[in-house]
């Protein structure tokens, strides 16, 4: 239950909770940019509460921006629990914000949803594992996540393309490794990855294309 407080201008948080749940999208989105002006720690739970449940996404990024604004110490412990709600969305953004928030202390919790069942869920914590990695983490990272390699459609062949890009050298040894996988699925996703790599400009699409095309040949040598 969310106990709600009075803001500094004697205003109850009433009329903007209830304004967070309108059937108006537009409305709200001025709510949640209302609640991030406030800073009013009242508001946590509620906002935590409605990213689980806002269905538009310009909505849940202002909730994100919302949540960002206030305190980490109230932000970062509450999100982490929700990372256990049986809601995927719950799940993904809750990631999503723990990565703009970029506290460390929510990396173990993230990292035990790398490999969630869900696919926007798995990809929200592979965005926040990379945001989130402690220096020195990064090959241990690049050798989990190179596990999800073939997973999904394009566009999560991407979100795990980044991510493995993003996390520097370490990550050639582990593609290197993956190139001559017996599945060309994983096959073509690692040489994909590694072209994104080294040619960052070179665009996925045509990368992916090629790799799938050159992973017929079987593993290479």
């Amino acid at each position: 239950m969310v106990v709600l407080n009075t803001t500094n201008n004697g205003e109850s948080n009433t009329h903007l909770v209830d304004a967070l749940s309108t059937t108006n999208s537009s409305g709200r989105l001025r709510a949640a940019l209302t609640a991030g002006t406030r800073r009013d720690p009242a508001l946590t739970d509620i906002l935590v509460a409605r990213c689980a449940a806002e269905p538009d996404f310009f909505v849940r990024d202002m909730l994100t921006w919302a949540l960002c604004r206030l305190p980490a110490d109230l932000t970062v412990p509450r999100l982490i629990d929700e990372l256990e709600s049986d809601n995927a969305q719950a799940r993904s953004q809750a990631l999503h914000t723990l990565s703009k928030i970029g506290d460390r202390q929510a990396w173990p919790a993230v990292t035990v949803l790398l490999h969630d069942n869900h696919d926007e869920v798995a990809r929200s914590a592979w965005r926040a594992a990379v945001a989130l990695v402690p220096s020195g983490n990064e090959a241990a990272l690049a050798a989990d996540l190179v596990t999800e390699l073939g997973r999904g459609d394009r566009d999560i062949h991407l979100s795990l393309s980044r991510a493995l890009v993003s996390l520097g050298e370490s990550v050639i040894s582990v593609l290197d490794a993956a190139v001559v996988s017996p599945d060309p699925k994983i096959r073509a996703h690692a040489i994909a990855t590694k072209q994104l790599y080294l040619d960052p400009d070179s665009g996925f699409t045509l990368s992916s294309e090629l790799a799938q095309r050159v992973s017929i040949v079987g593993p290479q040598t």
